[in-house]
C-alpha cells in the first residue's frame, strides 16, 4: 500500500514519579492521548489547571480514521489549542456542500453553513493523524501544566472514596499514581471501563461497511457525494469524501453477509474502486471493515472517574458525530472540574456533566440510527420507504429533507439544562439558554478585527449590547470582573453606532458585518450570559447584576 503520510514516534522518558516506592498525586489525569484526550488537556492548560496524561503508544493514530471535523470541533480547537485549529483548516479540504444520488442522478442537496459572516466552515476533512499531530504540538508547548506520557499503560484501577489510584506499565516496570479525578479518553474499546466493570450498551447493526482511502488526483468537488443503488455497486450505497494529499475516502456498503477480513485484501478492494472510478489509476493508503454500533454507558460519572468520547459514547461514522461529539463533552466537563477543583462549585456539578453529554449522546444516537435504518434498510416497508422518499426527492422540496444518507454532526441544545435561567420576557432569536453562541467578525476599539467567539473566551462572559444613546453600566460591568467567580464583561455597538473605548476590565466590540444584533434579537440593553463553554446560560432586556449572579449560582449549582 503506498503511504502519503509518516507517523512521528514520540520518545518514552522515564518520570520521576517513577522512581521509588511512593505513589505521586497528581489533580487531574487523563486516560488516552487521542483526539479527546488531548483536546481534554489541553483545555486544562487554558485553565491552568496541571494534567497527566497517559497512553499505551508513542505515535498518533495509524490510518486516517476520522475525517470529518465540524464547525464546532474547530471552534473548540481555536479556543483551547492555539494555533492546531488554522493549521487543520490549511491542511485540511473545506466543504459546505453535500449531494445526495439516485443510481446516476442526483436527486438532493444541502449546505452545512446556508448564512453568511462565520470564521469556520461548515465542515472540513482531514486524516485523524494530522489533527492529533497538531495538538500534541500544542501540548508541547505548555511543559508546566501538560504531562504527556508515551508507553504508559494503565493495567489497574482502583476508585476510592477521596482518590482514584491507577497501576501503570511502563518499558522500565510498573509504577503507581494516584489523582483527584481520573478523565477516561481511551476508546470505544475502553480498558478502564472494562476494569471497573463498566459496561457500554446499545444496538450492534447487521451492517458491515469497507473503508478505503485511496491516493488519486481527480478533478472531483471538495463536496460530500452519497450514492443511493450506484450502478458501480449495484444495490447497495457509496460515500466519497476529498482529504489532505490527495488522498479520497470511500465507503462501501457490502451487506452483514460479506467476510471482513476477505473484503479489506487489497486484491479485493482495488476492483471495488476501479468500478466505481472507471479506471485503476489510483493507490490503497488504507482499509478497514467495521460494523456500525450505538451504544452509550448509563452514566458517564462514576464517582471520581469521568468517562469521555467513545469511552463513553459510541455511534456510527455516518454524520461525523464520533470527534465532534467528543470535543463536546470535554468542553463541557473540564470548566466544571476546574471550579470543583477550585473549590468554587460543588461535585454535584460534575453530574451535570453526565446529564447534559447523556442527553447529547442520546440526541446523536437516534439521528444515527435513523440515518442505519435508511440507510440500509432491515425490512421491505422500511426498504419501500427509503426508495419512494428518493424517487420523490428528484422532483418535489418537501421530500427532500426525508432523505437520510448521515445527518451530520451540530451542537446539542441543552435547552432543557438544569444549569439555564429561563426566559421571563420575549425573543425572537434561536439564541435560547442551552444554545451554543453564534460567530461574527468584530471589531475592538483600537480598531483590530476579531471574532465573537474568540472574544467570549472559556469563561463566564456578558455580552451588553449597547448603542450611541447607551447609558452603560460601567461601575456594575467592572464589579462583575471581581467576583468569586468572574464574569467577563463584552460591551457590543451596532455598526452604525460610535465606537467608544470603556474602563479597564470591559471590551468594547462593535457588529463588524451587522448581523449580531439580529442573531441575538437585541435591543440597547439586552443582556446575554455565557457559560465557559459559550452556550448561553440566561438573557434579559435589560441589564440587572443581580440577575447575572443568581444566574451563575444556578450555573454552577451553586445556587
Amino acid at each position: 500500500m503506498h503511504s502519503t503520510y509518516t507517523n512521528p514516534v514520540y520518545d518514552y522518558v522515564k518520570h520521576a514519579d517513577q522512581a521509588g516506592t511512593h505513589t505521586a498525586h497528581h489533580p487531574v489525569i487523563i486516560v488516552g492521548a487521542g483526539p479527546i484526550g488531548l483536546a481534554a488537556a489541553l483545555d486544562c492548560a487554558t485553565h491552568n489547571q496541571p494534567v497527566v496524561v497517559l497512553d499505551d503508544n508513542n505515535t498518533v493514530s495509524v490510518g486516517s480514521r476520522a475525517v470529518c471535523y465540524a464547525k464546532r470541533f474547530l471552534e473548540v480547537v481555536d479556543r483551547v489549542a492555539g494555533e492546531a485549529g488554522q493549521r487543520m483548516v490549511d491542511k485540511g479540504v473545506t466543504w459546505n456542500t453535500g449531494k445526495v444520488f439516485l443510481e446516476e442522478e442526483q436527486v438532493y442537496q444541502f449546505n452545512m453553513l446556508p448564512e453568511a459572516h462565520h470564521r469556520r466552515p461548515g465542515f472540513i476533512n482531514l486524516q485523524q493523524y494530522y489533527m492529533e499531530e497538531y495538538l500534541v504540538d500544542e501540548t508541547q508547548k505548555h511543559p508546566e501544566t501538560v504531562d504527556l506520557r508515551w508507553k504508559n499503560k494503565v493495567t489497574a484501577i482502583e476508585d476510592c472514596k477521596d482518590k482514584v489510584f491507577l497501576t501503570i506499565d511502563t518499558p522500565d516496570g510498573e509504577y503507581r499514581l494516584s489523582c483527584d479525578y481520573l478523565i477516561v479518553a481511551d476508546g470505544a474499546n475502553s480498558d478502564i471501563r472494562t476494569m471497573m466493570g463498566l459496561e457500554s450498551k446499545g444496538q450492534i447493526f447487521k451492517d458491515r461497511f469497507l473503508i478505503a482511502d485511496v491516493v488519486m488526483k481527480a478533478d472531483f468537488p471538495s463536496e460530500r457525494w452519497f450514492w443511493f443503488k450506484p450502478p458501480f455497486h449495484k444495490g447497495h450505497s457509496t460515500l466519497l469524501h476529498k482529504q489532505a494529499d490527495n488522498v479520497w475516502r470511500i465507503d462501501f456498503d457490502l451487506g452483514w453477509d460479506a467476510d471482513p477480513e476477505e473484503e479489506k485484501k487489497p486484491e479485493n478492494v482495488i476492483p471495488r474502486v476501479a468500478a466505481m472510478l472507471g479506471h485503476e489509476d489510483f493507490e490503497l493508503e488504507w482499509c478497514s471493515v467495521y460494523t456500525f454500533r450505538c451504544r452509550r454507558m448509563d452514566k458517564f460519572r462514576h464517582g471520581r472517574v469521568l468517562f469521555t468520547g467513545d469511552a463513553a459514547h459510541q455511534v456510527s461514522p455516518f454524520g461525523a458525530r464520533g470527534a465532534n461529539s467528543g470535543i463536546q463533552d470535554t468542553d463541557n466537563l473540564i470548566w466544571k472540574l476546574k471550579l470543583v477543583l477550585d473549590g468554587k462549585a460543588p461535585t454535584q456539578l460534575l453530574d451535570t456533566y453526565s446529564d447534559e453529554r447523556v442527553y447529547a449522546a442520546d440526541e446523536n444516537i437516534m439521528n444515527s440510527t435513523r440515518s442505519t435504518d435508511f440507510i440500509t434498510p432491515k425490512n421491505n416497508i422500511s426498504l419501500m420507504f427509503r426508495d419512494t422518499v428518493l424517487d420523490l426527492a428528484d422532483q418535489y422540496e418537501f421530500a427532500r429533507p426525508m432523505v437520510n444518507s448521515g445527518r451530520l454532526s451540530v451542537p446539542a441544545r441543552l435547552s432543557g439544562s438544569a444549569l439555564n435561567t429561563e426566559d421571563n420576557e420575549t425573543f425572537c432569536s434561536e439564541m435560547l439558554p442551552g444554545t451554543v453562541s453564534t460567530d461574527a467578525p468584530v471589531t475592538l476599539a483600537d480598531g483590530s478585527q476579531h471574532w465573537l467567539l474568540n472574544q467570549i473566551g472559556n469563561a463566564f462572559t456578558a455580552i451588553y449590547f449597547a448603542d450611541s444613546n447607551s447609558d452603560i453600566p460601567t461601575e456594575a460591568l467592572q464589579a462583575l470582573t471581581k467576583q468569586a467567580i468572574p464574569v467577563k464583561p463584552l460591551v457590543l455597538f451596532s455598526k452604525e453606532a460610535e465606537l467608544i473605548e470603556l474602563p479597564e476590565g470591559i471590551t468594547t466590540l462593535q457588529d463588524e458585518s451587522n448581523v449580531l444584533f439580529d442573531r441575538f434579537d437585541a435591543q440597547p440593553s439586552t443582556t446575554y450570559l455565557f457559560r465557559p463553554d459559550q452556550h448561553v446560560t440566561a438573557r434579559w432586556r435589560e441589564f440587572n447584576p443581580e440577575n447575572i449572579n443568581q444566574a451563575i449560582a444556578k450555573a454552577t449549582c451553586n445556587g
